[in-house]
């Protein structure tokens, strides 16, 4: 028996996001540009939704892990390019500022505090790249940091396996200071035994999306809203894919979709290689944003 068109259509589709999001629970994000053979990770949106920026180990880059780049003509994705700024090390983990101004990453690269730091480099009006400049202390220190993301009020969060938290990679928060920002403090309630990385707010900071590594490897996302000033339980976020076996990570709220949330992961189909990256709706919040 033929396939219906209506089917065929829908298949079609999901090839060519973002629209794929508005058919189906979640759909790959462009595939053969944005997913590829490769692994994609942790992908992060300009606020007019005409930039792509993520992480990939494919080849062209300048090696290992690098960013890429793609802009949206006529509703696809096209044109995937290595940033300037990757070095011979690890690039990973980027977030777009709201205003454009800033892209923050971590590397590894020479020349940090130890391990991966945070960086950021200036956004020029041509949609270039200045140089990539660390962080100050005490947001870089003697440990490893990864996975920066801000909130609407500047504030930051980021990973660190540095002490005074449950151990191994924990989720920390700095609040704005200024033009910088204060000492981090953990996030109470939501670090465990595990490794928790990744972390972003959902809606105005009423919500936490962050993922935690499973002793047998791979990790899981995690959703868990602000009740009365503290960190509910956090309950596993509710994607497919999003198993104790699998591989999920990366979650960012789209900045010009507000409404979606991509994530890195494994699904069955559509899949384009290892990690792949998707898009779902953002998960609604009824708690306060009294946890920051």
């Amino acid at each position: 028996m033929r396939p219906r068109p209506l089917l065929l259509a829908l298949t079609a589709s999901l090839l060519f996001t973002p629209l794929a999001s508005a058919l189906s629970e979640f759909g790959i994000e462009g595939m053969g540009v944005v997913s590829t053979r490769a692994d994609e990770a942790h992908a992060t949106l300009s606020s007019d939704g005409r930039r792509i920026i993520w992480a990939s180990n494919r080849e062209g880059g300048a090696g290992g892990w690098d960013l890429w780049q793609a802009s949206l003509r006529e509703n696809r994705w096209m044109d995937a390019q290595p940033l300037a700024l990757n070095s011979a090390a690890d690039e990973v983990d980027p977030f777009l500022s709201s205003d454009g101004r800033w892209l923050y990453f971590a590397s590894n690269r020479k020349g940090g505090s130890s391990g991966f730091d945070l960086y950021r480099a200036a956004v020029d009006a041509e949609g270039g790249f200045g140089p990539a400049m660390p962080l100050p202390a005490p947001l870089n220190s003697r440990h490893d940091e990864r996975s920066p993301a801000l909130a609407g009020d500047g504030a930051l969060l980021l990973a660190s396996t540095r002490p005074g938290a449950a151990g191994g990679w924990d989720l920390w928060h700095a609040r704005r200071d200024g033009d910088g920002f204060a000492a981090p403090a953990p996030l109470q309630g939501i670090n465990s035994s595990a490794d928790e990385t990744d972390g972003s707010w959902i809606g105005d900071g009423r919500a936490l999306v962050f993922a935690r590594g499973g002793h047998t490897g791979g990790s899981r996302l995690w959703l868990s809203h602000c009740r009365h000033g503290r960190w509910a339980t956090a309950e596993p976020l509710a994607l497919s894919f999003n198993t104790g076996e699998g591989d999920t990570r990366g979650a960012l709220v789209d900045a010009s979709k507000p409404t979606e949330l991509l994530v890195s992961g494994q699904a069955r189909a559509p899949r384009a290689g290892g990690l792949d990256l998707y898009r779902m709706r953002t998960p609604a919040s009824d708690g306060d944003n009294d946890c920051r």
